[in-house]
């Protein structure tokens, strides 16, 4: 597992998407240094001095969007940071869930930090009480276009700010008004500029990606460790999985895939009994699995890599390069990330596909000793039949998912953003996609357990057996026909909590054993 740091600099420090999760999670602590803050400061004074100069700068003493060209006077460039926020806040449909909204308060102060915003010091420590008090904005999850910002979210993300709009705190919803007076606070007014500095970025679609990250990879753990059970279940092959064959097609996440199948399957009993069996190769759904898991994993890779230079970089517009320039530009376009999430939804989705596959394969009964639907008396039982329907539901449901959100553009703002990313939808359907996998994924240990049961009183390796007895644990061999569903809700709630991965660690851990893949830190950690 990899070692993440107890302390964080906002503005300063490295972000990733663990240390963000940490940081949303209380496990690591946040500040703003000294250094961060002597930047946010002299940013904060050139945007006055731009202000007390009168000089025409877009977002300052200018209207927004299609108004760029509406100068606005000295007096009221107050008043149109705090309007900002309101007519901005337009979002609709269920919030999101609390932490990546929580994710987005992370990322926002981060990019702030930086010192090329304008923001003010006490807007920025206002926004770390929020975090760290888990006084959390309630944002809805519909309204984001993913360029000029995800400006319907972060308005509403923002608006607690100034007292208005809604926080989640201890498991209650308030008004922030009501809030603020039990905790003795007073809103902020914002200075120039800060209004369109706290709206203007990508930290919805980034942090919808952090999650993805996260989820997406316990997904492709999970595939492995399931796919491996299954091949064993099956009396699979080994050998594609040498590394002799996957060094000719040196793809890194077909590799790291085949490494980690060839540990999962060291040892075992089952694979040395059909060594010198008749078949001459597998269906794809067992042969493939580095090649299919492993471009998946490459997408992950790919995902990881942009994301991390999203998370430190600064999104907003205008930019405060120095006192003597300031750019009005478009890094608040969500391209980079928008295209890259619609990529690891494909990725997901096919991880989906293929376990619905080894699923089918499992019960059309043509693997020795293994029985058609896997079970023995069949006919008053129909055994594990219809949970492949529920898997091939999700897995035609996902691929209707997977057209990309960023292949669309409509423009906004009476034609001034006349190009837009859609990233904010790519974000929320490529977790719609990822936990559909889950619940694909949480039925395939189901039944790969249950055809791994037909293999006894041969044993597998050490890492597979300790998985089968936690699964066993939880849920008994099925010999006749029950209400299968409660099954597959324990299932899910192992996938999601991550129970067969911590399981096989500990057995790895107790036996010494590793990976044994040149591209372990690349794929392990985040």
């Amino acid at each position: 597992m990899q070692q993440l740091p107890k302390s964080f600099y906002y503005g300063e420090g490295h972000l990733t998407a663990g240390i963000a999760l940490g940081l949303a999670r209380g496990t690591i602590s946040g500040f703003i240094s000294q250094k961060a803050r002597k930047k946010i400061i002299q940013s904060a004074q050139t945007v006055a001095a731009i202000v007390a100069k009168g000089n025409i700068v877009y977002g300052i003493n200018t209207g927004f969007g299609p108004l760029c060209n509406t100068k606005i006077s000295k007096e009221d460039t107050k008043i149109l940071q705090t309007n900002i926020l309101q007519s901005h806040s337009v979002g609709v449909g269920k919030p999101i869930e609390k932490e990546v909204a929580k994710l987005m308060l992370i990322l926002k102060i981060h990019a702030l930090a930086k010192g090329h915003s304008g923001i003010a010091l006490n807007t920025l420590e206002r926004m770390l009480w929020h975090v760290e008090n888990d006084v959390i904005p309630v944002v809805p999850s519909q309204g984001s276009v993913g360029a000029s910002g995800d400006l319907a979210p972060l308005s509403h993300l923002f608006l607690p700010l100034i007292g208005m709009g809604k926080v989640d705190y201890e498991g209650q919803t308030y008004n922030t008004e009501k809030l603020y007076r039990k905790k003795q606070l007073q809103p902020i007014e914002l200075g120039p500029k800060e209004g369109l500095a706290l709206i203007n970025g990508t930290q919805f679609i980034a942090a919808h990606a952090v999650k993805v990250i996260e989820k997406l990879q316990h997904c492709l753990k999970h595939a492995d460790i399931i796919g491996a059970m299954m091949l064993e279940g099956l009396q699979g092959s080994i050998k594609p999985f040498f590394k002799e064959l996957h060094e000719l097609r040196p793809f890194k996440g077909n590799q790291h895939v085949a490494a980690r199948i060839r540990t999962l399957l060291q040892g075992s009993e089952i694979l040395e009994d059909h060594i010198d069996c008749e078949r001459v190769q597998d269906p794809y759904s067992l042969r493939c699995m580095p090649q299919v898991h492993g471009a998946s994993r490459n997408t992950w890779l790919h995902l990881k890599e942009l994301l991390e230079i999203e998370l430190n970089s600064v999104t907003d517009n205008p930019v405060i390069i120095n006192k003597e320039l300031t750019i009005s530009g478009g890094s608040f376009h969500g391209q980079p990330l928008a295209m890259a999430l619609d990529y690891a939804t494909l990725a997901a989705s096919e991880l989906g596909n293929i376990s619905d596959r080894r699923i089918y394969l499992a019960l059309e009964g043509n693997s020795p000793g293994v029985p058609k639907l896997l079970m023995e008396e069949t006919g008053i039982n129909s055994g594990y039949m219809i949970l492949q329907y529920t898997t091939a539901a999700l897995a035609s449901e996902n691929k209707s998912l997977c057209f990309p959100a960023s292949a669309d553009s409509i423009p906004t703002s009476l034609g001034q953003e006349d190009h837009v990313s859609m990233g904010s939808i790519s974000g929320r359907k490529a977790l719609q996609v990822i936990e559909n996998v889950e619940k694909i994924l949480a039925i395939e240990l189901l039944t790969a357990a249950q055809a791994f049961e037909f293999r006894k009183p041969l044993k597998s390796g050490v890492l597979l057996d300790d998985v089968h007895n936690l699964i066993r644990s939880k849920v008994s061999f099925a010999a006749k026909d029950r209400v299968f569903s409660d099954d597959i809700a324990i299932g899910i709630q192992m996938i999601r909590n991550i129970e067969v991965i911590q399981q096989v660690e500990k057995t790895m851990k107790k036996n010494n054993l590793t990976w044994n893949s040149p591209f372990s830190q690349e794929f392990e950690t985040y």
